[in-house]
């Protein structure tokens, strides 16, 4: 599996689109897909929008479970990679992080109005 590296800066604004979730390897058992050393792995859906383009949703794994993050609450993503993957006739690119956080003082979804 070829790995590449991504540059978050060039990415615009990362926004959560769904909360963390723990990444299950098995849906009859309900395990938890675990890394190499044994740590759980977790999965966020991040929004990405360059300037003037379209928004695109994208599936982050991470070891861990992400701290305080909520629905659309602007996060930082370290060590974003990218890995080009297939598996028969089918192919794709998925997303590993280092870590993702959120960005301090940004709104989330819950802090926009709306449940007065």
């Amino acid at each position: 599996m070829q790995s590449i590296p991504v540059d978050t800066a060039r990415l615009g604004v990362l926004r959560c689109a769904i909360a963390p979730e723990a990444k299950i390897s098995n849906f009859e058992t309900q395990e938890v897909k675990r890394d190499r050393d044994g740590n759980p792995v977790w999965t966020v859906a991040v929004t990405v929008r360059q300037d003037g383009r379209r928004i695109s949703v994208i599936e982050i794994a991470v070891t861990g479970q992400p701290k305080s993050i909520d629905e659309g609450q602007i996060v930082k993503v370290t060590g974003l990679t990218a890995f080009m993957w297939s598996m028969g006739d089918r192919h794709g690119v998925s997303f590993r992080a280092d870590a993702i956080t959120p960005v301090p003082g940004s709104p989330t979804a819950h802090a926009k109005g709306g449940d007065a």
